[in-house]
């Protein structure tokens, strides 16, 4: 079990950009009913920031949808797509702006049991390599739409951990948006690091991170 500090509000609020690129090596963690922990390395985000920017859902304004996003910094922004998959965004910035950063992958690190029987049907490289089946593997869903991940009693929330050196950060254009105008389309505000970085054969933490 590692169980290091939770993330602060302090860090959630903050620019968008700066709070994607550092939640790179930081633990999304999920506490079963049980007490259980099932946690990962988070290794891919990206960055939707206010109305302005036509990749963001806040784009179309204020709506029963995407309310969480103009709550405080460190909220869930938690919504349903495609009509089968849960997205988990975590909110920045200052209360009333809209923005947040998109959890697209994370390497999992505890629950390993759980995650495999919930993700049984993939192969375990492809476990939590997606937005939508890292909320598969976590369970989670929308009823952490809203959530404060920054209460001390919080079920869903991120650990501090090692912060992945820029060395080896790939900055490019988010994933998906083929229907969104430039120069939004192509805005480099998608942040990953490559999942060899994390653990070694041995599965150990290896030393591409800033210590």
């Amino acid at each position: 079990m590692f169980m290091k500090p939770r993330l602060k509000r302090s860090f959630f609020n903050r620019s968008t950009l700066d709070v994607a690129r550092e939640l790179l090596g930081q633990r999304l963690v999920k506490l079963e009913s049980n007490g259980t922990r099932v946690s990962g390395r988070i290794c891919e985000t990206e960055a939707y920031i206010g109305m302005k920017d036509d990749g963001c859902h806040a784009k179309s304004g204020l709506t029963h949808r995407n309310r969480s996003m103009w709550g405080q910094a460190g909220t869930a922004y938690v919504y349903f797509t495609y009509g089968m998959h849960w997205m988990l965004n975590l909110v920045t910035e200052s209360d009333g702006f809209p923005a947040a950063v998109l959890l697209r992958g994370i390497i999992p690190q505890e629950g390993i049991e759980l995650i495999a029987q919930r993700r049984a049907t993939q192969p375990t490289d492809h476990w939590t390599d997606g937005p939508a089946k890292l909320c598969q593997a976590l369970l989670i869903h929308g009823e952490y739409d809203g959530l404060d991940l920054c209460h001390p009693q919080a079920n869903l929330f991120v650990e501090q951990d090692d912060k992945i050196a820029d060395e080896f950060v790939t900055i490019g254009p988010r994933v998906g948006l083929n229907r969104v105008e430039e120069p939004w389309k192509s805005k480099p505000w998608r942040f990953q690091a490559p999942v060899e970085l994390f653990v070694d054969r041995g599965g150990r933490d290896n030393d591409a991170t800033e210590r």
